[in-house]
């Protein structure tokens, strides 16, 4: 098999397995919504699943033993959650936050 087509047949193979992965929860449990521990997971999980990547973020990306003390991460941070707080929408408060804290990369 050539390069591209092996290249080609390696990404279709990656995007299904991707597509099955994110599609079988909902196949599986559509029947069960109204089940007391997926209406308890559907309202706390999001939630807990943000704090861990915040906690995450602010762990791997901050450099706690600059002068400015985390000040790199903290600030993009403190974007989302204002832009969030305000706003309610995800994507521009997370879309802002990413550009801030590649702002803050790159000066």
């Amino acid at each position: 098999m050539t390069e591209p087509m092996y290249l080609a047949a390696f990404i279709a193979v990656t995007a299904l397995a991707t597509f099955l992965t994110r599609v079988t929860p909902f196949v599986f449990l559509s029947r069960h919504s109204e089940h007391p521990l997926l209406q308890h997971l559907g309202q706390f999980l999001p939630a807990a699943v943000m704090t861990l990547l915040v906690i995450i973020f602010l762990h791997r990306s901050a450099h706690w033993s600059a002068p400015s003390f985390g000040i790199d991460a903290i600030g993009p941070a403190l974007v989302v959650v204002v832009l969030h707080l305000w706003k309610r929408h995800a994507l521009l408060s997370i879309a802002a936050g990413t550009v801030c804290y590649m702002l803050v990369q790159q000066f």
